[in-house]
């Protein structure tokens, strides 16, 4: 785990609510009030490339939660091999590892580019399908080599897959403190179109979750893995943490009232874009979808899992109560 949005607003939860857990972390760089905020946390100097280091640590842990590089296989390996050297059925290991809903968009099906999909998955009765979706899929390549170990060794090691969806609200921990969305919109818009924008009818819609939600599911998981397990769903334990579903359109709606409210576009009325223009979105990404992916798709889910087995009960605002304090946030990021 390291401090970034997510890893971080998670370290800063556990550390809150149970100083009794005993927490190292993996940090290349150490923020500067890292030690005088975590004084009883300790620190594991690497990045993922140190897969020795993070195999010898992982040995030593009952609870891994990792939140890095959804590419990165040899770390992911690294920390299975770790919690497997000493795990046994009567006392087993638990791996908790964040993915995506990348994993379902529809960004490789340009049917319903702009427009609403019909297809929503749910965490429970679609995860044969969750399980097996083809390798082109968004953290496939760690999810199988997850679900691979929970095959296999199922009965020392247990694993579960947080999916998180588009996150909002501010991070609570050392690092980074907003997700990537925002920011990418608001980058594009001030930079580039100079006006919130949408394609086709605009109706392609998201999943979306605060910060706190999604954090309120890694403690309830990091709590019923200390007690050997709990009442958590484990091996085929796919967890979505969903709380709304909002479409570009509304989005992009909003987020145009908001830069013209503070003087950083000259009109909030978004505009339709042809789909040609959202290919060329998102220019400082490697992948040539990213505009697609964050503009253009669907990615619809519903968190039943962690409302049946884990008690999850999501309290935090809406995204467009938020929104107005993120957009703000971004722009003074420089968006």
């Amino acid at each position: 785990m390291a401090p970034r949005y997510i890893g971080g607003s998670v370290l800063a939860a556990l550390v809150k609510q149970h100083p009794e857990y005993d927490i190292t972390v993996l940090l290349r760089n150490v923020p500067d009030t890292f030690t005088s905020q975590y004084s009883n946390v300790k620190i594991l100097r690497g990045d993922f490339d140190d897969t020795a280091l993070i195999a010898d640590t992982a040995s030593k842990a009952d609870i891994v939660i990792h939140n890095g590089n959804s590419k990165h296989e040899p770390s992911i390996k690294a920390h299975i091999d770790g919690l497997l050297r000493n795990s046994t059925p009567s006392s087993p290991r638990f791996l908790i590892r964040l993915s995506g809903t990348g994993a379902i968009a529809d960004w490789a099906d340009s049917s319903y580019y702009g427009e609403k999909n019909p297809r929503v998955w749910n965490d429970i009765h679609d995860i044969g399908q969750l399980t097996s979706l083809p390798d082109t899929a968004l953290h496939r390549n760690i999810e199988k080599i997850v679900q691979k170990a929970a095959v296999d060794h199922g009965d020392r090691l247990k694993c579960a897959i947080i999916c998180s969806g588009e996150v909002y609200g501010p991070g609570k921990g050392p690092g980074r403190a907003q997700s990537q969305l925002v920011p990418l919109f608001c980058d594009e818009i001030i930079n580039n179109t100079k006006r919130a924008f949408y394609t086709q009818s605009g109706g392609n819609a998201r999943s979306w979750v605060h910060i706190d939600d999604l954090v309120a599911v890694y403690i309830k998981l990091g709590e019923a893995a200390a007690a050997g397990g709990g009442n958590a769903d484990w091996g085929h334990g796919y967890y979505f943490t969903a709380t709304q579903e909002v479409s570009q359109l509304d989005f992009a709606t909003a987020i145009g009232r908001i830069l013209k409210k503070h003087g950083v576009i000259e009109y909030e009325e978004p505009v339709q874009l042809p789909l040609d223009d959202i290919w060329k979105t998102a220019q400082k990404s490697k992948w040539r979808y990213t505009g697609i992916y964050a503009f253009a798709c669907n990615t619809r889910t519903v968190s039943e899992r962690a409302r049946k087995v884990l008690g999850y009960e999501p309290k935090a605002p809406s995204l467009f109560d938020c929104l107005e304090e993120d957009v703000l946030a971004a722009v003074r990021r420089g968006a």
